[in-house]
Parts: structure tokens; sequence; C-alpha cells
């Protein structure tokens, strides 16, 4: 009962922020583009963190900690995303887990990052971009999508970015705070190029609920950074235009029991989640047509394909499951065991380089 009445306000609450969600226009985006704002950015904490305490699979919503004061400041050029990974400025990580900020428009903004034990500086290494939902947090999705100990299976550098405000939100509408959010992973994309030799044709975005909805946001508006996209239980307003310039692979999940962002849509407010996807297969110029690529118990995938530049397209539908992370420790009663979306989301991640 605790987590129905949690989930009925929660639910208003992201109607609200999705009330505020508008158009991006095309003229927004390239006046964004072609004018970034000074950023910079203070490197934080270079000691790994001990093992994050293990949250509990309910999601409890704890506040995240506050960082320490920076003992030093670096002041970067922001006019560009390329990398920069020379041997001086590249940073002296060991393995592990660390609590960081960068200075993003004036504020502050914070973020986990874990380094798999196999980093070398002499070899790029995938970036995996991770976004927590609506009154969530970084430590919760490290926890809840075990993306971590992926990354050190699979040798990449996953990265999770705090949204801002109580409780914590990513804002996808065209307004100030907007507009912050989506300059902030920009200024933590290049600082992170900075600091480790990135491979800039594998840079990737994933994330939950309204984390989802900001993945799918830096898939239309960062597709000449963003390789390809994974939303999972995300929610996606029919009047958020989306025009990147080239096709951007895309792997969603969606149940259909899903509560708090309903598979079938909501009105005016949201798309249902089939629609979406196919809206994205037309973007990417695939075949109208999707195909069975995948049916296993309740979990059926659907792909969009021939598309340009190898987009493709995949829906993976959760019959009868609810707002969660496939294959993860969340409550069995909304989650299901017979996909593993970590696991899935990396291979189409490893198949989908930047051309």
């Amino acid at each position: 009962m605790v987590l129905l009445r949690r989930y009925l306000v929660v639910s208003g609450l992201m109607l609200a922020i999705v009330l505020t969600s508008s158009a991006c226009t095309r003229t927004d985006r390239r006046s964004q583009a072609s004018e970034p704002p000074t950023v910079s950015v203070t490197h934080i904490i270079e000691t790994p963190l001990p093992p994050p305490s293990t949250p509990s699979p309910m999601l409890t919503l704890t506040p995240a900690p506050t960082l320490p004061p920076s003992p030093t400041i670096e002041t970067m050029p922001t006019n560009s995303l390329e990398p920069s990974n020379t041997p001086e400025n590249v940073g002296n990580y060991s393995p592990g887990d660390y609590a960081e900020q960068i200075v993003s428009g004036g504020q502050a903004r914070q973020y986990r990052l874990h380094v798999p034990p196999s980093y070398e500086q002499d070899k790029p290494v995938p970036l995996v971009i991770n976004l927590h939902g609506y009154n969530s947090n970084a430590e919760q999705q490290e926890h809840v999508s075990q993306m971590s100990v992926k990354a050190d299976q699979e040798s990449f550098i996953a990265v999770y970015p705090e949204g801002l405000g109580s409780p914590q939100t990513w804002h996808v509408g065209p307004g100030a705070e907007g507009a912050a959010d989506l300059q902030f992973i920009s200024d933590l994309i290049r600082h992170l190029q900075s600091r480790f030799n990135v491979d800039r044709a594998r840079i990737y975005a994933t994330g939950i609920s309204n984390g989802a909805q900001m993945t799918n946001r830096l898939g239309c508006e960062l597709s000449d950074v963003i390789a390809a996209i994974a939303p999972v239980s995300g929610g996606y307003p029919p009047t958020l235009e989306c025009y990147p310039v080239r096709p951007v692979p895309v792997v969603a999940f969606h149940g259909t029991a899903d509560r708090l962002i309903p598979y079938e849509g909501q009105g005016r407010l949201l798309l249902p989640a089939r629609e979406w996807a196919t809206a994205w297969a037309a973007r990417n110029g695939c075949n109208p047509t999707p195909t069975l690529t995948f049916q296993h118990g309740e979990v059926t995938g659907e792909t969009w394909s021939n598309c340009q530049g190898s987009a493709e397209v995949t829906l993976y539908t959760i019959e009868g499951r609810g707002h969660s992370w496939p294959g993860s420790d969340m409550p069995p009663e909304i989650t299901t065991k017979d996909i593993d979306a970590t696991d899935v989301i990396c291979k189409f991640f490893e198949a989908h380089p930047m051309p």
C-alpha cells in the first residue's frame, strides 16, 4: 500500500513535468549549438570511494551525499566536444568509483563515475551515460541497472549524472532549466574526454523513466555526439520536436502494465510506446513495418530494420509488467527476469558505434 501511494503521488508530479514540456524548435537547437556558454570545470575527488551501500530494491528515496568543497579548479574551453586527450591533461584514475562535480552554467553539478579495472590511458574506451529517474539519484540508478558490473566485464566507463531539485529531476522542455540540463550533459562529456581516452565513436546514453525522457532528448539534440540511445520505461510528449543531424540507433523497453507511464500513452500528454518507436523508425528511414526479433516468456522484441546508417530501432514490450528496469532486483510484481535490459543495452551499444 505504501508503494501504491508513492506511485500515485509520483505519477501526478510526473504529469506536471510533462505538461511543462513543449516543442524545442530547430532554431533553438542551432542557437544552443553555435553559442555555448563558457564553463569552468572543477575536479573534486580523485580517490576512489568505498563500494556504495546497497540501496533497497524498492528504491527508497534518500538524498544524494553532499560533496566536499573542491581543492582545485581547472578552466576548459567549451566551444567543441572534440576530445583533448593529451598526456598532460588525462586524469590519474585508479579503477573504482568516484563522486565528482563540475561547474556548468555557473552551477555545481554532481555525478558518480565508475572506472573499470581494464582501463589504460593509451587505449580508447567507450563511455555510457546512465540517467536516474524522477525522485531517484545516481547511486540508486547504478544499483538498479548494475551497469558498473557490466562496465567491468565489457571494459567501458560508466557515468551517472545527478539531476537537480528536491526531488531530483531532469528537465526535458525548452526552457532555461531544460537548457541547463542539456548543457550539463554536454559539459560532462567534454570534461570526461579531457580526463580519459574516451572513444568518440562510442558515447552512449541510457536511463529510466524521467531519465529515459532525457535520454530521448539527447538522441534528438546531441546526435552528433551520442552514438545510440536506450530509454527504459520512458514517457514522451507528442509536442516534443526531434531533429537529429543523423539517424540514431534506438533500443527501448516498456511494460504493458506500467501505471506510472502507460504503455498505451496518455491522451495528448504522452505517446504510446509503439507509436514513439515508429516515429524514430521513420526518422531513421527504416522499413515502416517491424519484424519480430525476440520472443521469450513475457517479452516480445520488434525491430524496424533496413535503416539509414544501420540505425535500427528495437522495442521490447514486457507483457503484464510495470514501471521497472527489466532483469533488475526491483519488485517482481513490476519487473521481469525474461530479459536483462543491461545485457541487451550493452550488446546493442557495442553493435552501433558512431558511423
